[in-house]
């Protein structure tokens, strides 16, 4: 606190002068971004992710008979991964977001293997659209998976609230009363 402030505007909230006379402000440190924000930025990185991996014209993993098998098996966990977190980005925001959100993945994978025809020594495929369909589904239903298996909120647990001494109410539905 500010000696000179009678001790109610904390320092940290306190302009130096030469600065204050070009508009600064105090510095109350990042203003925080909302959920759906943050939830579309990892969207974008992820897709992002997916668009660079896509831009290497080989990817070979110099192991001859499993080739195939582990390129496939990477299309579906990163289509899983992006039909997950559309999943989470369009949850609060759509009531059909599951649909969408697999419509949307399927669409990305589609123009991602466009994108792949036009880098060298890659080529776009409709299995590999089909595979990623396929990812995009099981992201999307382990995101609704995990929301059905948590409890609503306002829900009683059966646990006692922290600090009140109360109770929730039992599974026959009587209260415990304060005495």
């Amino acid at each position: 606190m500010s000696p000179h402030s009678g001790g109610t505007v904390p320092d940290s909230h306190r302009v130096p002068l030469p600065l204050a006379w070009f508009g600064a402000r105090a510095y109350h440190g990042p203003v925080p971004l909302s959920r759906p924000l943050y939830a579309w930025l990892a969207v974008a990185a992820w897709a992002a992710f997916i668009f660079a991996l896509s831009s290497i014209p080989s990817l070979a993993t110099g192991v001859e008979g499993w080739d195939l098998v582990l390129r496939k098996a990477a299309h579906l966990a990163e289509y899983a991964v992006l039909g997950a977190l559309l999943a989470r980005a369009l949850y609060d925001a759509l009531a059909a977001w599951a649909r969408v959100a697999w419509f949307a993945g399927v669409v990305y994978a589609a123009s991602d293997e466009l994108h792949q025809h036009f880098v060298p020594g890659r080529h776009g495929s409709p299995v590999d659209v089909a595979i990623d369909a396929v990812g995009v589904a099981v992201g999307v239903l382990a995101v609704r998976r995990a929301l059905a298996s948590r409890p609503l909120r306002g829900a009683p647990t059966g646990r006692s609230r922290r600090g009140t001494g109360e109770a929730r109410a039992h599974d026959d539905g009587a209260a415990e009363s304060a005495p």
